[in-house]
C-alpha cells in the first residue's frame, strides 16, 4: 500500500508565506510526477503545479511567481512554497503523485489534504 502525507498548512496573514510538505510511503518503485492541487469551498479542485521526477515544474497563471514547487527525491517528498498569500489562496491544499508500486502497478495516489487559511 501506498500513502501521501501532507503537512505544513495552518493560518497566515494575507503576505505571508507558508510551506507544504508531502511524503510518499509504502511499497514504492518509483515515483513519476508528482503535483499540488486546492480547493476552495464550493469550488471544483484546481491544479497548481506539477513536477517531474527529472525537477521540471509547471504552474498554473493564478499562482506562477509566488509559489514555489520542488522535491526531493531520495526522501519521495514534495514541496510546495507559497508566498505573497492572500486570502483567495484559502482552500484545501492536496498533493498527488504518479507512483509505480513495487508489484509494477501504475497508481495515482492522494494525500488527504490540509487547510491553508489567509486571513488577518
Amino acid at each position: 500500500q501506498v500513502q501521501l502525507l501532507e503537512s505544513g498548512g495552518g493560518l497566515v496573514q494575507p503576505g505571508g508565506s507558508l510551506r507544504l510538505s508531502c511524503a510518499a510511503s509504502g511499497s514504492i518503485f518509483s515515483i513519476n510526477a508528482m503535483g499540488w492541487y486546492r480547493q476552495a469551498p464550493g469550488k471544483e479542485r484546481e491544479l497548481l503545479a506539477t513536477i517531474t521526477s527529472g525537477g521540471s515544474a509547471n504552474y498554473a497563471g493564478s499562482v506562477k511567481g509566488r509559489f514555489t514547487i520542488s522535491r526531493d527525491n531520495a526522501k519521495n517528498t514534495v514541496y510546495l512554497q507559497m508566498n505573497s498569500l492572500k486570502p483567495e489562496d484559502t482552500a484545501v491544499y492536496y498533493c498527488n503523485a504518479e507512483i509505480t508500486s513495487k508489484s509494477m502497478r501504475a497508481l495515482t495516489v492522494w494525500g488527504q489534504g490540509t487547510q491553508v487559511t489567509v486571513s488577518s
